[in-house]
């Protein structure tokens, strides 16, 4: 039992965050990243992907994973965006701290979701069972090319007053 759930189901709570997460910082960040602020968009995006980083510590860990590695490197960047934003207000250097930062933590969260895509996934698996496989590397390496355009684009919209967002 972990939070009073079975593991079972605080695993289905914690992919159904992933997925909330994801879904919200796919629209936020792409907005901010065209000069839009989407203040309640980026909030359930921080909000649902530091808890599912944190949902992830709850899990049994019996010894450093790949995957304990991520979520702490994870939870760093998240806490750089989360104050970037909400204590600094985007001002000054914390615009362009956030735009990468927050651009960083979706891209870690698509990360994991193509690897639990390629362990999961039955037709994926099969593609690449070692995760080492050609189809398994353009995978992550496509999303590793979206993710530096868009923060790329996120920074240049951190370099002026997003629209609606906070001010310099």
């Amino acid at each position: 039992m972990i939070l009073g759930l079975t593991i079972s189901q605080f695993t289905i709570l914690h992919v159904v965050l992933s997925f909330i997460g994801i879904a919200a910082g796919l629209i936020a960040l792409p907005a901010f990243a065209a000069g839009r602020w989407m203040p309640r968009m980026t909030a359930l995006f921080l909000a649902t992907t530091t808890a599912t980083t944190l949902t992830g510590f709850l899990f049994p860990i019996s010894a450093f994973t790949p995957a304990l590695g991520v979520g702490i490197i994870s939870a760093a960047i998240l806490a750089v965006a989360l104050v970037s934003l909400y204590r600094y207000g985007l001002k000054g250097r914390a615009r362009p701290l956030y735009a990468i930062s927050a651009t960083i933590g979706l891209y870690l969260n698509l990360f994991v979701l193509i690897v639990q895509a390629f362990l999961k996934v039955p037709a994926l698996n099969d593609l690449a069972p070692n995760g080492s496989e050609p189809p398994f590397l353009a995978a992550q390496g496509v999303l590793l090319v979206a993710a530096i355009l868009l923060g790329r684009q996120a920074l240049r919209a951190g370099a002026r007053r997003v629209q609606g967002g906070p001010a310099l």
